[in-house]
């Protein structure tokens, strides 16, 4: 029920709303005395409505502008005193995957990725927040005072949540949605490789927005395109059916990327080429010659990417049908084409043919059409994959419902576990465009999980090793929800048990394969047992990393700020509920080591140390280290050793250590915490 305003109107808000419908281009949004947001009328732009020459006002110039947008830039650019801290019992493979999962707000882990990924990322994808009324958008606040300089507050709602819905109703709904997006695009964009990309999905609501954004942090030459994703779901309430949703796509160099754009594209055709040569030479059967063929790209679709669509196989290799032949525009040729099975002429295109039949008979004889089973099926031209252009689709057809049915077949005994995830299908076809080999994804509002899952899945089709880097925060889920009543308490709760069931089915699938692969050859082994592939190997793990306060006190930031009386209590900078491995891992975000690299601890005199990637980095965090461990580290020539402030057995042994690495391993460099 409705409750009483028991209060006057307010007329200018009335007023506005009388503007904006004669001239909805002069309504704006500005701040209020108090500092809110809220509508508003651009003057200068009604006078000009309102006029038959030329106005004088502001300097005009091209740009998007928006009431928060110098706060944007100025938390994007804020550091944060937070670290990652390591969650062993929820990780899988924790020591030997390559693999992260960070739980916790995106733009806190964008800037905590800052060192350690700085250009080496090659594609973005994100599906964030549409802004429709119902979204919720996160609130970010940065440090305003010296003694909170490296600290970012909680700032809630009046619930208590860490996330606003972000209401149509309010004057801050664009507003927000931008000052959201604004900052961690920008962060994004210094995480790219030169010839990095990222896929941004959105619908109608924040498309041009989005396009205003990525146009200044990316630059509006390097946008590589718009793709539409045809879903075939109606999610509008007005008279325009909407059945489709944006994927917007920038480079961050285009030139750079359109070069290594074809040359993966050409590695994925030449697969495919190769295994079509293959079996054209060895079958001459042309009906074994594509049950052979059909049974390889049931085990590989869809993991071909741009090429997922050649599923047929004659003498001439690997091709697929085309729409070419028909007319796609005004009337075309009329001819019959008779059906080499029934005799009968074929159904022709509803605008006829595209060429004469000259052309069409040409092409007959040179078996370059391809026939449906009977005479009610349109022909279509073949195009072989040796001809394929290197280009993606810009209209992707895919039922939108698949996406629910991945997550269905992972959590049978949940109804329905996500809203709205986007389909397995549609996430590989994207990164197998523009990744290969050892590749890094990220996805920085990775939901539900369709990212990793889609990643792990394409390197088990086709033998690469790409590695996921996916961020989600830990959003409650409402308690009405299936997902809630089955025992998950958040989001990343949900996204992480979807890469757990998701990579341990891909694990059996890559087992049941080789077992395969090996009973096939051991006939022709004579009784040897098969060699083992040593490339033969998908990582189905990842590591889970958890966004939280400083490991430091915060004496170690603002030791000036200390009273006298408490100096005897921070002896110890460090908090006591920290371990050793939660300090290595603030230790390798503040070096920028990779956070996915193996890391094995050792025992010596006595004391845990741990050293990352063989001699990448070396740390002992115990006290009472000695000479005698200093010199036993140092001969292993680490590139970089740390230990812990505190950690000396005393004052000599503190001033000795710079003296053995001199002495023992002059390279390395030495730090302390």
């Amino acid at each position: 029920m409705e409750k009483l305003k028991l209060r006057t109107p307010d007329l200018t808000v009335q007023n506005i709303e009388r503007v904006a419908q004669l001239f909805p281009d002069c309504v704006t949004e500005a701040q209020d005395e108090q500092g809110r947001l809220t509508r508003a009328i651009d003057f200068d732009q009604l006078r000009q409505e309102l006029s038959g020459s030329i106005v004088e006002g502001p300097r005009e110039r091209y740009h998007l502008d928006w009431p928060g947008k110098r706060e944007a830039i100025l938390t994007a650019n804020a550091p944060i005193a937070k670290t990652l801290r390591p969650s062993r019992e929820e990780s899988v493979d924790f020591d030997t995957t390559k693999n992260l999962f960070i739980e916790g707000d995106n733009l806190d882990a964008l800037k905590l990725l800052q060192e350690t990924y700085l250009g080496k990322v090659k594609l973005i994808y994100i599906d964030p927040p549409y802004n429709t009324g119902e979204d919720r958008i996160y609130r970010d606040d940065f440090a305003i005072d010296v003694t909170t300089f490296f600290v970012r507050s909680n700032q809630k709602d009046e619930q208590g949540n860490r996330f606003v819905t972000n209401s149509d109703s309010n004057g801050r709904f664009h507003s927000d949605w931008l000052t959201t997006m604004y900052p961690r695009l920008k962060l994004a964009r210094n995480l790219l490789k030169e010839d990095g990309v990222i896929f941004i999905s959105i619908a109608d609501h924040e498309t041009y927005n989005l396009r205003q954004i990525c146009e200044e942090v990316f630059g509006s030459g390097n946008f590589v395109g718009t793709i539409v994703w045809k879903n075939v779901t109606d999610n509008n309430p007005t008279t325009v059916a909407t059945e489709h949703e944006y994927i917007q796509v920038y480079a961050r160099d285009k030139a750079s990327l359109d070069a290594a754009w074809k040359s993966n594209v050409s590695a994925i055709k030449d697969r495919l080429v190769a295994i079509g040569e293959e079996l054209v030479r060895e079958y001459l059967d042309p009906e074994k010659l594509q049950e052979a063929y059909s049974e390889w790209f049931r085990q590989n679709k869809p993991y071909l990417g741009p090429l997922d669509r050649y599923k047929y196989i004659d003498g001439g290799g690997v091709y697929t049908g085309s729409q070419s032949v028909h007319n796609p525009g005004r009337e075309g040729y009329r001819y019959d084409v008779i059906h080499p099975r029934t005799g009968l002429p074929c159904k022709e295109p509803l605008l006829g043919y595209r060429f004469p039949k000259s052309t069409m008979d040409g092409l007959l004889q040179g078996g370059r059409i391809l026939f449906g089973e009977d005479e009610t099926k349109i022909v279509e031209l073949k195009v072989y994959a040796r001809d394929f252009v290197d280009k993606l689709a810009s209209v992707i057809e895919m039922d939108g419902r698949s996406g629910p049915y991945d997550l269905k077949e992972l959590f049978p005994e949940i109804k329905k576990v996500f809203t709205n995830p986007k389909p397995v299908e549609l996430i590989t076809r994207l990164i197998s465009f523009v990744s290969r080999n050892e590749d890094i994804v990220l996805d920085f509002f990775a939901g539900s999980g369709t990212t990793a899952q889609a990643v792990v899945e394409l390197n088990l089709s086709d033998g690469c090793g790409r590695k996921f880097v996916m961020v989600q925060a830990a959003e409650p889920l409402e308690p009405d929800t299936d997902a809630a009543k089955a025992g998950f308490a958040n989001v990343a709760e949900i996204c992480k048990e979807r890469i757990r069931r998701a990579n341990a089915k891909a694990k059996r699938s890559f087992e049941e394969r080789n077992a395969a692969n090996q009973a096939s050859v051991q006939p022709l082994l004579d009784g040897e047992p098969p060699k083992a592939d040593p490339n033969s190997h998908i990582d189905t793990g990842f590591r889970v990393l958890k966004i939280d306060t400083s490991n430091m006190r915060d004496v170690y930031y603002t030791p000036d700020a200390l009273p006298q009386a408490d100096l005897l209590g921070q002896v110890d900078n460090i908090r006591p509920d920290r371990t050793p491995e939660d300090l290595l891992f603030q230790v390798l975000v503040d070096e920028g080591v990779d956070l996915a690299l193996p890391i094995a601890k050792e025992t010596i005199f006595g004391k845990t140390i741990f050293f990352v990637d063989g001699n990448a980095l070396a740390a002992c965090f115990d006290s009472g280290v000695t000479d005698e461990l200093v010199k036993e580290i140092a001969k292993r020539k680490p590139l970089r050793a740390v230990f812990r402030d505190a950690s000396y057995g005393s004052d000599s042994v503190k001033i000795n250590v710079d003296q053995i690495f001199r002495l023992l391993s002059p390279e390395t460099e030495v730090r302390s915490i």
